[in-house]
């Protein structure tokens, strides 16, 4: 029961994040795209159909997905220096 209810939490967490994105899009109050990145990696963790379509995009844009991938080892990096302080 609680792992569906966590799943049913994740889901409407991600697909209201997804939404706010799109509203941010369209506003130029509310920046979009980083409601739409978070929102797309909660959904991932529940969606497989999402999950393949994730990895077919990295394996379209290789450089992109590169790029990406050594932002986040920095960002890693930054954060356990920082918290080794």
């Amino acid at each position: 029961m609680k792992s569906k209810f966590n799943r049913y939490c994740k889901l409407t967490v991600g697909w209201a994040l997804v939404s706010l994105g799109i509203i941010g899009w369209l506003l130029p109050i509310l920046p979009g795209t980083p409601f739409i990145v978070l929102g797309l990696a909660i959904l991932s963790a529940e969606s497989e159909w999402l999950r393949n379509k994730i990895e077919a995009l990295k394996m379209r844009f290789p450089r992109q997905t590169a790029k990406l991938q050594a932002l986040k080892e920095s960002l890693a990096a930054k954060l356990r220096k920082m918290s080794a302080s």
